[in-house]
């Protein structure tokens, strides 16, 4: 098993592992899902591939031994600041430390590429992700913004925000 950079060739394999993650009917009961907000899928294969041949985006990936993609996590480089998304774990293997493992991994990028400050979005009523990314050290910065209009990341089945969250390295 080992955490390391997604290549193009991964773009299949890791638009599965989204969707699966955050929208499937095997993600109805994780404490993850989306699903129950938002129609449709969280992620096309051209927009993944668009995120994994973009020179300002790195997607870690968490391999197993048998060298299925297990987690992945999106890191866009925006100034002195890292932006996070799309930390995905499947949901059967959730609560085994693997999405705390790639954060880490993400913490430790931003330090190596002299990142100031690791942000990120989540949907607000998320309590339990929001609560889960404030015991690792972030918080909510006061910013709040409207949900995708753009339908490729789905559809709400209500209105939306972002919460964003945010942690100062330095």
């Amino acid at each position: 098993m080992s955490i390391g950079k997604a290549l193009p060739a991964d773009a299949a394999e890791l638009t599965a592992l989204v969707n699966i993650a955050y929208r499937s009917p095997e993600a109805q009961y994780s404490w993850a899902t989306e699903a129950h907000l938002i129609d449709g899928p969280r992620i096309d294969e051209e927009t993944m591939m668009g995120y994994l041949t973009a020179p300002d985006t790195t997607i870690l990936k968490y391999t197993n031994d048998e060298g299925r993609i297990d987690a992945c996590v999106y890191l866009q480089h925006q100034d002195d600041q890292l932006y996070l998304g799309m930390l995905s774990v499947f949901p059967h293997l959730q609560d085994r430390g693997l999405g705390r493992l790639l954060l880490q991994a993400s913490e430790d990028f931003a330090v190596k590429h002299n990142c100031r400050v690791i942000r990120m979005t989540v949907i607000s009523i998320r309590q339990e992700l929001i609560k889960w990314y404030e015991r690792r050290g972030y918080h909510h910065t006061g910013e709040v913004q409207p949900f995708h209009d753009n339908a490729k990341f789905g559809v709400p089945r209500e209105p939306l925000q972002l919460l964003v969250l945010e942690k100062k390295f330095g």
